[in-house]
């Protein structure tokens, strides 16, 4: 059930905030929940391009399938909402049996709970003063609301009990290991590891209740290496609850991990944790499965490895426009770096829609070869592969730089009918 907030959303006006939409939707005044009752035509309903868009089924799919694996492996799921920052994705991840979402950091958990998220786990450290008050006031505010966040450092968490001092909460924090040398965050050696926990033993504003980390920066990684660096994780977990690390008022372990090319090794290795002397939530993080894409993720899901478990599909679509065709071998379309996704790979040409009789045809001989500002540059085959008026659908890698270009985002049926869209926030 959509929260008010989230039902909120639909009474935002239809206006120049948003890419690609209806001009005469704004001229009447339209609300983006009155738009949505429309079901207007993607490509007869006034929609300008560019234009990105989401597949429905596609996304439903995706959001059914990460929901099912985690259930069928035991895992609990806090989809990392950094991808997305949408907060009706959010509610329907949540619909699919998701613990909580994840953030990066603390603007993303103001947007979480604005719009209602119980439970939010922060992986990443959090030693902003400002930020640790704000989470102790949601604490206290609510005492339904759970928040679990990194420490990797006796400094932080020294810091964190600096800022926390005189708040009136006490904030869970899981010690992360890290990956590796010349990895990213995360406490190096399993005994840093343990002097961190020392540290927050230390304090009465801190709770140790878990093990976390990212296995997707264990340098070089493949199968034999994030197999090896988990059960470091899990090892860890276990020592920490043999040595009575975990304090008599935690009721479960935090052991979490998983982001989204290696959930399956996730999976394997949490599966042969022994039993602890309490319940453990063996929380996956992975976000990008709400899209999926056409290329990184395309290439490293876990799905590819594992095909019997399941798979995901591109949801996003991007519809550009041919403005000029000023060579038989060189076409302009008028979307660029400020609505591409680039950071991972150029785009690739998927469909080119015929602006005379708009049928559909395969993108074949056209290539993505370089962007500007405001273009994409196509090389072509022959004369004959695009002309200017036509529209061409782009996919794009990278899930998390696709969604923060755009802030509505029309999520489109079979027939091309856009029944819904989708707010970001960024």
């Amino acid at each position: 059930m959509a929260s008010d907030a989230v039902r909120r959303l639909a009474d935002e006006p239809v206006d120049h905030r948003f890419k690609g939409l209806p001009p005469d939707a704004q001229a009447a005044g339209l609300t983006v929940g009155e738009l949505a009752a429309q079901g207007r035509d993607l490509y007869t309903g006034g929609f300008t391009t560019p234009v990105l868009t989401l597949d429905a089924d596609a996304l439903e799919h995706n959001l059914a399938a990460l929901g099912e694996y985690s259930a069928r492996h035991g895992l609990a799921f806090a989809p990392h909402g950094k991808t997305c920052m949408a907060p009706q994705l959010f509610e329907r991840q949540l619909a699919h049996g998701a613990w909580g979402i994840t953030a990066a950091v603390p603007h993303q958990a103001r947007v979480y709970r604005a719009f209602g998220i119980p439970r939010i786990f922060l992986a990443n450290e959090l030693v902003d003063p400002a930020a640790l008050r704000w989470v102790a006031a949601e604490l206290l505010a609510d005492p339904g609301f759970r928040f679990v966040c990194y420490v990797d450092s006796v400094r932080g968490a020294e810091l964190m009990d600096r800022a926390l001092q005189g708040q009136g909460a006490r904030v869970d924090v899981v010690v992360e290991l890290g990956a590796g040398e010349g990895a990213r965050t995360g406490a190096r050696t399993d005994e840093d590891c343990r002097a961190v926990a020392d540290a927050v033993a230390a304090t009465e504003t801190l709770r140790l209740v878990g093990i976390a980390g990212y296995e997707a920066e264990v340098p070089d990684a493949d199968p034999e290496k994030v197999h090896a660096w988990l059960r470091r994780l899990t090892g860890l977990a276990a020592e920490f609850d043999k040595a009575g690390r975990f304090g008599p008022d935690v009721e479960e372990i935090v052991l979490s991990a998983g982001g989204s090319a290696w959930f399956d090794a996730v999976a394997d290795v949490f599966a042969e944790l022994p039993e602890l002397s309490r319940p453990v939530l063996k929380l996956l993080r992975s976000g990008a499965y709400v899209s999926h894409d056409h290329g990184w993720y395309g290439r490293l899901t876990p799905f590819n490895r594992v095909p019997e478990e399941g798979g995901l599909r591109p949801a996003f679509r991007l519809w550009t426009q041919v403005v000029s065709r000023p060579s038989p071998t060189q076409a302009f379309v008028n979307a660029g770096k400020r609505d591409i996704a680039y950071d991972l790979g150029l785009p690739e040409a998927e469909l080119v829609r015929d602006a005379l009789d708009g049928t559909e045809r395969p993108a074949t001989g056209i290539r993505v070869v370089k962007l500007s500002d405001q273009h994409a540059w196509l090389e072509t085959g022959s004369a004959e592969d695009v002309q200017v008026g036509d529209w061409v659908a782009l996919g794009m890698s990278h899930p998390c730089t696709i969604f923060e270009k755009w802030p509505l985002i029309p999520v489109v049926e079979a027939d091309g009918t856009v029944g819904d869209y989708v707010r970001t926030f960024f």
